[in-house]
């Protein structure tokens, strides 16, 4: 095979071709999904092996609609009941699939058998919900980013920890063969030593002023603020993804700093070693001024404006993360940077510069190898098994985004213990880690 010029290592050149051979090689090893072996007794908390497990789904949105049919089409599994606030969505689910719709998520846990739980809720609800759910004994799929702070995700982990949990956080790609092994392969020195990283410059969220609409039968919009202040309902609040819905508002979502950034810095820290750690300097170019949505309205201007401010990262190793901007890094993934190679990862597919360094790694994968993550989740719960996207991955890959707003929001450098999880003599950084909730949806001091 003819080795391509060398281009730059600033300025890297990717072929299509490479991208065609490894999603080629993917599609070429799906697997059917295995069966179990029998021997394993049910127990408080955990089915038999030949039970099939008892699902809820708590909030029933865009998200877990794709969720759903991920689930329905394995038969270790039954769906049992859904939550949402807009009992409409729940009863809806539930005439075409079955089980018990309701609009309170704590009458889905009260429920024996619902042996566990999948959430896709807006981030404002995720501890509350999963805390309750931990406390109730039920294993838990999350969607990611798991937590909207990082006090948040630590209470998860320790709730999940104590109560004995399986809880798999949705980054999928912590269960695709490609994603896998190139981390692997970037771990071990595969390309070098790494001189840098380079990441797609997701944008922090703004604020929202939408005007007072109508509230639609059904939804109990009271429920749907939960632990955030009450505000009027706007359609444009209410969606993910709308003009611009709530994915760009604070304070209920980290904006695509977390909703992309939680995939791409997630095999950031894959592909580092970083699993229970993180970066330990981030700054961003200077003052932050996000802008106030008072009406319908895409979100390109707020894009924009809350991306402008860019954020870096450095670890301990001096390695620094930083955005890219030709070509554009992967919102999946990132381009990593050694004097030899660039490395291109993005989801399910990697490509390089020299091209055979990336061919040569996709040309090994298994042909029996399963990149089904819900599969992963509902085998662990039957094996009791630690699952591909562990909470402490999770949460620790959305500590990165969060770090990224916040240096956003203070405008100067922090400087993070990732032990201790806490900036370094810096109280008002420090005020960051966690929000306010209104009454009763404060979360414990201690799980």
């Amino acid at each position: 095979m003819k080795t391509k010029t060398k281009t730059s290592m600033s300025s890297p050149r990717f072929s299509r071709r490479t991208f065609v051979r490894a999603s080629t090689v993917l599609l070429a090893g799906a697997a059917l999904p295995q069966i179990l072996p029998s021997g394993m007794l049910a127990a408080a908390g955990q089915p038999g092996a030949n039970d099939r497990i008892g699902v809820g789904i708590i909030g029933m949105g865009r998200q877990a609609t794709g969720l759903l049919s991920g689930l329905l089409m394995l038969p270790q599994a039954k769906l049992v009941a859904v939550a949402d606030v807009n009992l409409n969505r729940a009863q809806a689910v539930t005439t075409k699939h079955g089980g018990e719709p309701m609009q309170d998520f704590r009458r889905l846990l009260d429920r024996p058998d619902v042996d566990a739980i999948i959430t896709a809720t807006p981030e404002h609800w995720r501890a509350n919900i999963i805390l309750a759910a931990c406390q109730a004994g039920k294993d838990i799929y999350a969607e990611k980013p798991v937590s909207l702070t990082i006090r948040e995700g630590r209470l998860m982990v320790q709730a999940a920890r104590k109560y004995r949990r399986i809880f798999q956080v949705g980054s999928q790609q912590r269960s695709q063969w490609v994603d896998i092994e190139a981390c692997a392969f970037l771990r071990k020195g595969g390309i070098g030593k790494l001189t840098k990283i380079q990441y797609q410059n997701y944008p922090t969220p703004w604020e929202c002023a939408l005007p007072e609409q109508k509230i639609p039968d059904g939804l109990d919009w009271e429920m749907w603020c939960g632990p955030m202040p009450t505000v009027p309902y706007n359609e444009d609040l209410y969606l993910p993804r709308a003009n611009p819905g709530w994915l760009s508002f604070r304070p209920y979502s980290g904006g695509e700093m977390t909703g992309w950034g939680a995939h791409g810095f997630d095999m950031i820290q894959d592909a580092l070693g970083m699993d229970e750690s993180g970066p330990v300097e981030i700054w961003s170019e200077g003052p932050f001024a996000p802008p106030t949505y008072k009406g319908s309205e895409k979100k390109d201007r707020g894009d924009k404006l809350c991306s402008e401010r860019k954020v870096f990262f450095k670890y301990a190793n001096g390695l620094v993360l930083e955005p890219g901007t030709e070509p554009k890094p992967p919102g999946f993934g990132a381009i990593f940077i050694s004097d030899k190679v660039n490395f291109r990862l993005d989801r399910g597919r990697c490509e390089s510069d020299p091209e055979e360094v990336a061919l040569d790694l996709m040309s090994k994968r298994p042909r029996n190898f399963n990149d089904d993550h819900m599969k992963n989740w509902l085998d662990c719960i039957k094996s009791r098994q630690t699952p591909n996207a562990d909470i402490e991955i999770g949460h620790r890959s959305a500590t990165v985004c969060h770090l990224g707003n916040i240096a956003r929001w203070t405008g100067r450098k922090l400087r993070w213990d990732p032990v201790k999880e806490e900036f370094i003599g810096d109280k008002d950084a420090n005020k960051y880690l966690d929000r306010e909730r209104r009454k009763p949806w404060t979360l414990p001091e201690k799980i």
